[in-house]
C-alpha cells in the first residue's frame, strides 16, 4: 500500500518501476542502516540521509517530481511537495546536529533565469539533498549588485537587467526559499574588488588604488600583471569608496540576511615578478587618500621631509639626510609612527653620519610603507564590517592562508592580505585551495590558520574547501576525504565551507546561467 505521504495523483504520474522503487525505498530504512545510511524521522516518517547527511537518490526524484508538478498547477502535489521540503528540512537539521561538521556551508552564485517560477526551490532543494545548512550567496561581484533595478541606489549596475524583472528582489527571495528549507542564508560581498564597471566611471577615477609607476589597479590588470583583468582595486583610505560601499552593504543588510561574509579583502593578486611587493613602488598607496594618511603618520618635521622623498624616488639619498638636518636643525633625528627615539647623545657626540644611518632609515621606511599598505585593508574591513556585527549579525572575513607571508629577502606577497590582524570578533574563512593529489597541503594552511588563531579557533577557524563529493577533481581529493582528514586533524573545528555548488551541480549550473529570461 503507498504512503499516505505521497498524492494518488502524484504516484500515477510515476513510471511503475520508480513507484515500486519509492515504495520500497521508505519501507527499507532499517536494512540500509547497515550500508552506512542512517534513518532519521521526521513528522513520523522514516527519511533515510547517509553519514553525510545526504538524502537518497530515490527522495531526491520524487522530491523533484513533486516540485514539477507543483509548478505546473497541481495542488494535491504543491501541498505534498510542501510537505516533502519541510520533512527534508528538519530530517537535514537533525542530522547536522548529531553529525560532524555541524555546521556545512555551500557557494552560491546566482543568475538572472533564478527568477523563473521554481527554479530557486529547485536549487535550494539541491543544496539541502547534499546535507547543507548553510548557503552563501553571492550578492556583490563583479561590478554588479544583486538588487532589484528598480531599487538599486547603489553605484552598481543591478544583476538582473531584463525587462519586466525591475522590481523582483531575488537576493531576498533566496532569503526566503532558503529559510523555508531549514537553510541559513549569508551574503557574500566581494570588499575591495570594485569590479570593472567602478573602474570605468570617470568620477571614480580618484579612489582606485595607484601604485608608485602611476598605475591603478584597472590599468595594472589589463597590462597583464594581475591575475584577473576585471579585478579593480580601490585605496582603503579613501572615504568615497567607504561612502559607496556603506550604502551597498545597508542595502544588503536591509533583506536581513543570516549573516555577510567578505572576500576580496586585499589587494591585487601579481602574476611571476609582480606577485612580491619588494619595493615600496610595487605597494599601493600613492592615491591621494592613502598619500595624505602616510604623511599623517609622521611625528616630526624631518620625518615627514625624508617620507616624502622616500616614496617619491622609491629610496633615499646620503643627501637627504643632510638636506633634513639642515632644514630643521632644531630636531634631533627624524620621527614617524612607530620610530623608537635614540638615547640622547653625550654633549661631545656627534651625530651619526649620514652615510652610515642611511641604510637603517631607509629598511625603516620601507617597513613602514608595508606597514601602512596592510592597514589600510584592515581598517576598511573594520569599517564596513562594524554594521553588521552592531545589527547582531555573524560576519566572517575570506582569506588566503598564505596571503601574509615573506617572499624572499625583504619580500612581501602582493596581496599583502594580513588574515593574523583581522579582529577575532569575526569568522575567519580560510580558503584552504593547495593543490599537491593529497590533503596534506591542504591541513598545512588549516594548522597555519589554527595556531595563529590561539584559542580563538574553535570559535572563529571555519575552512572553505574545493571540491566534488565522491571523486577527485584537478588533483584534489574528493570532498569526504578532505572532510575525513580535517575531522581527524583538527576536531575543534566545526563549521566547513564547500566551493562551490556550480562543482556539485556543473550541468545545472550551466543551463541557470545561460538562459534567458
Amino acid at each position: 500500500m503507498a504512503p499516505r505521504f505521497y498524492s494518488a495523483v502524484f504516484l500515477r504520474r510515476l513510471s511503475p518501476r520508480f513507484r515500486s522503487l519509492l515504495i520500497q525505498g521508505l519501507a527499507l530504512t532499517s536494512a540500509l542502516s547497515s550500508f552506512g545510511i542512517v534513518p532519521l524521522t521526521s513528522m513520523g516518517r522514516a527519511l533515510a540521509l547517509n553519514e553525510y547527511c545526504h538524502v537518497t537518490q530515490e527522495a531526491a526524484l520524487a522530491k523533484e517530481a513533486l516540485r514539477k508538478a507543483a509548478f505546473e498547477g497541481d495542488s494535491e502535489a504543491q501541498q505534498d511537495y510542501q510537505a516533502m521540503v519541510q520533512q527534508h528540512a528538519e530530517a537535514m537539521q537533525n542530522c547536522r546536529n548529531n553529525s560532524w561538521p555541524q555546521q556545512q556551508a555551500i557557494w552560491l552564485r546566482l543568475y538572472p533565469c533564478d527568477l523563473q517560477a521554481g527554479i530557486l526551490d529547485a536549487v535550494m532543494d539541491r543544496i539541502v539533498n547534499l546535507g547543507y545548512n548553510q548557503v552563501y550567496v553571492e550578492v556583490f561581484y563583479g561590478g554588479r549588485v544583486l538588487l532589484p533595478k528598480a531599487d538599486n541606489p547603489t553605484i552598481w549596475p543591478s544583476v538582473v537587467q531584463a525587462s519586466g524583472y525591475e522590481n523582483r528582489d531575488l537576493f531576498a527571495e533566496a532569503i526566503q526559499a532558503g529559510r523555508e528549507r531549514g537553510l541559513q542564508v549569508q551574503a557574500w560581498l566581494f570588499t575591495l574588488n570594485f569590479g570593472y564597471s567602478y573602474g570605468q566611471r570617470p568620477d571614480r577615477q580618484h579612489v582606485l588604488a595607484l601604485n608608485g609607476r602611476g598605475q591603478n589597479t584597472m590599468i595594472y590588470a589589463k597590462s597583464g600583471a594581475s591575475s584577473n583583468p576585471d579585478e579593480v582595486f580601490v585605496d582603503p583610505y579613501h572615504p568615497q569608496a567607504k561612502a559607496d560601499y556603506g550604502q551597498m552593504l545597508q542595502e544588503v543588510l536591509e533583506r536581513q540576511p543570516d549573516g555577510v561574509l567578505f572576500d576580496y579583502v586585499r589587494y591585487p593578486r601579481g602574476v611571476g615578478s609582480f606577485s612580491v611587493a619588494d619595493g615600496v613602488d610595487d605597494l599601493w598607496i600613492y592615491g591621494p587618500a592613502s598619500r595624505d594618511m602616510f604623511f599623517r603618520r609622521a611625528v616630526n618635521r624631518q620625518g615627514l621631509e625624508l617620507m616624502r622623498r622616500y616614496i617619491s624616488r622609491g629610496y633615499l639619498l646620503d643627501s637627504d639626510i643632510d638636506d633634513v638636518r639642515a632644514l630643521y636643525p632644531e630636531e634631533r633625528e627624524p620621527l614617524w609612527q612607530s620610530r623608537t627615539p635614540s638615547p640622547p647623545l653625550a654633549a661631545a657626540e656627534a651625530p651619526m653620519p649620514a652615510a652610515a644611518l642611511r641604510p637603517q632609515l631607509q629598511n625603516e621606511l620601507w617597513q613602514l610603507s608595508v606597514a601602512h599598505a596592510v592597514q589600510g585593508v584592515i581598517d576598511f574591513l573594520t569599517h564596513v564590517s562594524a554594521p553588521v556585527q552592531q545589527r547582531g549579525m555573524p560576519a566572517g572575513a575570506v582569506f588566503f592562508p598564505d596571503g601574509n607571508q615573506l617572499v624572499g629577502t625583504g619580500g612581501y606577497d602582493s596581496r599583502l592580505q594580513y588574515w593574523d590582524r583581522f579582529s577575532t570578533s569575526l569568522g575567519w574563512h580560510p580558503m584552504s585551495y593547495a593543490v599537491c593529489g593529497h590533503t596534506g597541503c591542504i591541513l598545512d594552511g588549516i594548522r597555519r590558520v589554527l595556531s595563529m588563531a590561539g584559542g580563538n579557533s574553535e570559535r572563529i577557524v571555519k575552512p572553505a574547501l574545493v571540491g566534488i563529493w565522491g571523486q577527485p577533481t584537478y588533483n584534489r581529493p574528493a570532498l569526504e576525504a578532505q572532510m575525513a582528514a580535517i575531522r581527524r586533524a583538527a576536531p575543534q573545528i566545526n563549521n566547513v565551507s564547500h566551493f562551490a555548488y556550480s562543482w556539485q551541480d556543473p550541468e545545472f549550473d550551466r543551463v541557470r546561467k545561460f538562459c534567458s529570461l
